[in-house]
């Protein structure tokens, strides 16, 4: 089977991370990952720099982006300052998130889901041509609010659907929702809206998101996301752990023959360039202290 998966080290690999690394290494990451064969590419969030400083060069990201016959680069924004960030700076797939948790709502937007949800409808509706598709953060899994019922993350979905949005990233942002219990929350969700195209967003605190994959490609789901060398985490959700590895993840859906256009060796080659630019990078403190 082709899975298709996006690489989230730029974006969400790098916000919780205590430096902030170049534009320019940045970039080269890029290069390397589309050396190795990914063809979705989460580069920047175009959200408040003094919160997340680590993203503050999100238009520099995208102005040095080259431009590649069959690759995405995509962004993240959370509300409609975000979305108009985002197109001024030539981004053409983004991705509109909320929160199914209204405590993780307030802790990363500023604002409970209904209010999230109503700003982020009135800006889609003005950029018709854009791609837009979304992401539901704590979507099984809450820090402050513990398990997210199905019915609930139910309601976020459509609430996107009825924006004209028919492509939903579902997260488990903590990364600590068991297998079995992230499957029968996406079960319900897929009998209810079945015609919807998903994706897979897994952190790994209990190293379980692999057999969640499985789970979830058995259900018919062909899309996930992963991280270089398993970096990344949300800043705003106390306790979450890095994401699934990319490294891990190719690894594994070839030993069970699946098709994923990556190459294992150039991958493995990225991962230590990402690794290194994180270590190489200057600490958040002195960032912030000069900026």
């Amino acid at each position: 089977m082709q899975i298709e998966i996006t690489d989230v080290f730029l974006r969400d690999g790098l916000q919780d991370v205590d430096v902030v690394v170049p534009t320019a290494e940045k970039l080269e990451t890029a290069a390397r990952l589309i050396a190795a064969g990914v063809r979705r590419l989460e580069v920047a969030s175009f959200v408040n720099p003094k919160k997340v400083p680590q993203m503050a060069d999100a238009e520099a990201v995208f102005a040095g982006l080259a431009v590649r016959e069959n690759v995405a680069y995509t962004s993240l924004a959370l509300n409609g300052r975000g979305i108009q960030r985002a197109v001024d700076a030539g981004a053409e797939h983004i991705a509109v998130v909320t929160s199914a948790s209204q405590a993780h709502s307030n802790a990363n937007a500023g604002q409970s889901i209904e209010e999230a949800l109503a700003g982020l409808g009135e800006v889609v509706a003005r950029f018709p041509g854009t791609d837009f598709f979304a992401g539901v953060s704590t979507a099984f899994t809450c820090p402050f609010e513990g398990e997210i019922a199905p019915e609930h993350l139910l309601r976020v979905v459509r609430a996107f659907k009825a924006m004209g949005i028919t492509t939903i990233g579902l997260a488990d942002t903590l990364g600590t929702t068991s297998t079995e219990r992230a499957i029968a929350a996406v079960g319900y969700v897929l009998d209810a809206e079945p015609d919807l195209d998903y994706s897979l967003h897994l952190h790994n605190a209990h190293g379980q998101a692999l057999a969640t994959v499985s789970a979830a490609i058995s259900l018919g789901i062909t899309r996930f996301d992963s991280a270089l060398g398993g970096y990344g985490g949300c800043p705003f959700a106390p306790g979450a752990a890095g994401n699934l590895a990319t490294e891990e993840l190719v690894r594994h859906l070839h030993a069970a023959g699946h098709d994923t256009g990556i190459d294992e060796a150039q991958l493995a080659e990225a991962v230590a360039f990402a690794r290194g630019s994180v270590t190489r990078a200057p600490a958040l403190s002195s960032f912030s202290a000069s900026h």
